[in-house]
């Protein structure tokens, strides 16, 4: 087995001591940076993604799974950043007001991490606003959306509709889910695309931000 296949099943393991090792030792042994980062840590996330759309691993091995990740990458983060290596895209994430809750929001942000993305996480409870100053000021691809209750779902169609007035229209794509949230809804407050899952949300994101 590869270091860099080592890296990636240890990350599925969970492992995250055992990854910070390996992926100093893939460096010093001249392994590039952005290889060891797509072919150890996110072909890694990538399989832990798929096996918990199949329902093969739930929750808590996606969380232990997505730390050995963010352990891998600060070992990582000076190299690239030295070598001027982008994120694929850049999504801005949260809770719609109103709405406090957190776990799903969670998953997406770590299932997008693990896709190369970079994700600004604003947290819970915010306002349609809070979302489009965000897009404005990091430049986002994607505006995501979470909701896990029937009466905060209507503040998605604020966030759309301010898109549209904020001029962001062509560039921001906007993103909804959560419990309650389906196609139809998507469709019928005019967002541009809606995910059943946390791993589809990532896949769906990575499509958009590399086309």
């Amino acid at each position: 087995m590869s270091i860099l296949e080592e890296i990636s099943t240890l990350l599925q393991q969970g492992r995250a001591p055992k990854v910070k090792e390996l992926v100093a030792q893939a460096i010093e042994e001249g392994i590039s940076p952005k290889e060891v980062l797509e072919e150890g840590l996110l072909s890694g996330m990538s399989i832990i993604g798929e096996k918990f759309k199949n329902n093969e691993v739930y929750v808590p091995e996606v969380l232990i799974a997505a730390r050995a990740m963010n352990a891998g990458v600060e070992i990582l983060k000076p190299y690239l950043v030295s070598q001027g290596i982008e994120a694929k895209g850049l999504v801005v994430l949260g809770t719609v007001k109103g709405d406090l809750h957190d776990i799903g929001k969670n998953l997406v942000k770590m299932m997008m991490e693990g896709k190369g993305l970079k994700v600004v996480d604003l947290g819970v409870d915010v306002s349609a606003e809070s979302f489009v100053e965000a897009a404005k000021e990091y430049n986002a691809d994607i505006i995501a959306c979470s909701a896990l209750l029937t009466t905060t779902m209507g503040e998605m169609k604020e966030v759309v509709e301010k898109v549209k007035a904020s001029g962001l229209g062509n560039s921001v794509k906007v993103m909804v889910g959560g419990a309650p949230v389906t196609q139809s809804f998507c469709e019928s407050i005019g967002a541009d695309y809606y995910t059943s899952d946390a791993a589809s949300a990532s896949d769906v994101a990575l499509k958009v931000c590399v086309g």
